[in-house]
């Protein structure tokens, strides 16, 4: 049957109507109401955030900082009677790394401190240096030639493509509209009906691994050259640097030369001095640290064991990353996650829920270089995504609930593809209607650690959050910080967490699972 767009959007609406209000979903209201009590009037989720962020700092998987945090969430989480309270191991990552020691500055034609932030896995100068600045374009292999000869014992400034910062006259903070969250709830079938997938214009070629293996070839070219250090600019304005890693795989760490990503306003003043064919000096003292040995890595975990004599043995679990990058202390990416996941089971604990099933709490690491953590620990309990061979734990675990979009209040929820699951969640966001939470989608956001869970046939969620600042700001910044945190979204947040895995432990059956996927040809994106 070939459908109008116009049949389309009316069936769409009827059949979000006839669920809206289905009352076979049994919500214990006054349980929910328990929960908003205790994480609106005695919420603990800005303390969690600041002992996270403010004290542990910055937490690179592999770093002392990622270790100490690891400790001390394990020791909160038992502090708050949970049981099991353990930090696991999952897997080797490789080189652990961090930063001891970053300075840069221009000295001539005048003094000015410069922002500067070292770039993942890439060495220090192991003291001061300085030298001379040099301008590089370089956009393609044959551009290396003319600076031959040119770089020997000078600081490169890797030219951006414009130098160029324009006023922002865009907020940089933004809730999601009315409107885009009804664009959010359409089955994507309905935006599409009058389009032919097949028919569509292939995808172009992938330009990623071009780009990085120019820059492979770029980076051999310098230490050829004898340069000293590499500054290199991207997005980021007003004093914001995005960071980035400077080795493509962190268990190689190939042996590059110092560098440092700067914002642009910095980097284009040098850029534009330098074209001017001002002399430029500039001087540096990085000092970073390689752990010595491949480093294992680890997940925290803790529970609430339930108490259904035939469900007790099932498991509902939550949680978020709890690494971050390097250039802030990562309260947006992840800590919010961490925080929110934490707060909801203390909250939980704190009110004495007798859950039907196990409730789990995971916080992962390695989710920054590719959901390593948690993909780490659903290949040891539940199952190996590559083979599709599943352990019997596997079909024990209701859901996970995953948070991790930046640091705004909870909207509604990704169905992840399972229809079966709008009159649950519909059901279970009622309550939470008049706090801004009502949207359910039958789309999927990816790219963090619920997919883990999902590529096993595990259902596996991630909730829609308001952005606020995070793609404009703070995501892999270093103004990533717990002062661009809103208390009430991660109080309404770790509620609305709390009452979903509090319905979920509760249920007389498990949710609904899709059907089983296909085995998954992509290799693991590290060593094991």
């Amino acid at each position: 049957m070939k459908y109008t767009a116009a049949f389309a959007l009316t069936a769409l609406a009827f059949f979000t109507m006839s669920f809206k209000g289905d009352k076979n979903e049994h919500v214990d209201i006054h349980t929910i109401e328990l929960i908003k009590n205790e994480g609106f009037n005695n919420s603990k989720v800005m303390d969690i955030l600041f002992n996270l962020t403010d004290v542990n700092g910055p937490r690179l998987t592999g770093s002392a900082g990622m270790k100490s945090a690891e400790q001390w969430a394990r020791k909160q989480l038992a502090d708050w009677s949970l049981t099991n309270a353990a930090v696991e191991p999952w897997g080797g990552f490789g080189k652990g790394w961090e930063i001891n020691k970053a300075y840069l500055a221009m000295t001539a034609p005048y003094y000015q401190a410069l922002i500067g932030v070292p770039k993942a896995w890439t060495p220090g100068t192991n003291g001061p240096v300085k030298a001379g600045a040099v301008a590089v374009r370089i956009d393609n292999a044959q551009d290396m030639a003319q600076y031959a000869g040119k770089l020997n014992g000078k600081i490169v400034v890797m030219a951006p493509a414009s130098s160029e910062t324009k006023p922002n006259f865009t907020a940089d903070a933004s809730r999601i509209s009315d409107d885009e969250l009804k664009k959010i709830a359409m089955d994507p079938h309905t935006e599409e009906v009058a389009t032919n997938l097949s028919q569509r214009p292939a995808k172009p070629n992938n330009t990623r691994g071009a780009a990085m293996a120019l820059r492979k070839s770029i980076d051999s070219f310098f230490k050829a050259e004898g340069v000293v250090a590499v500054l290199s600019g991207g997005r980021g304005t007003m004093g914001t640097v995005f960071t980035s890693n400077g080795a493509s795989r962190a268990w190689d760490a190939p042996t590059v030369l110092p560098e440092m990503e700067m914002g642009s306003e910095h980097i284009g003043r040098l850029v534009r001095l330098l074209d001017a064919g001002k002399e430029v000096t500039l001087e540096m003292d990085t000092r970073t640290t390689f752990q010595t040995a491949d480093s294992v890595e680890n997940n925290v975990v803790a529970e609430i064991q339930g108490t259904d004599p035939k469900l007790k043995e099932e498991l509902v679990m939550l949680g978020g990353h709890m690494d971050s990058w390097h250039a802030s202390t990562g309260a947006t990416d992840n800590g919010a996650g961490t925080a929110v996941a934490m707060e909801a089971i203390r909250i939980l604990k704190a009110i004495g829920i007798k859950p039907r099933r196990t409730i789990r709490i995971a916080l992962w690491s390695g989710e920054e270089q590719g959901l390593l953590g948690s993909r780490g620990y659903v290949k040891n309990h539940f199952g190996n995504r590559l083979t599709m061979e599943l352990k019997p734990e596997q079909s024990k675990v209701s859901a996970y609930y995953n948070l991790d979009n930046g640091g705004g209040r909870i909207r509604g929820i990704y169905m992840q593809g399972n229809d079966e699951l709008r009159p649950i969640f519909t059901e279970w966001l009622e309550p939470f209607a008049d706090l801004g939470a009502s949207t359910v989608t039958i789309k999927n956001t990816g790219s963090t650690d619920h997919i883990s869970f999902d590529e096993v046939g595990i259902p596996g969620f991630q909730f829609i959050q308001d952005g606020l600042e995070y793609g404009t700001r703070t995501h892999h910044t270093n103004m990533d910080s717990y002062d661009r945190m809103s208390a009430n979204d991660l109080m309404q947040a770790s509620i609305i967490m709390a009452a979903f895995v509090y319905n979920t432990a509760m249920r007389d059956e498990q949710l609904p699972r899709k059907a089983l996927p296909k085995v998954n040809p992509a290799p693991d994106s590290y060593r094991r």
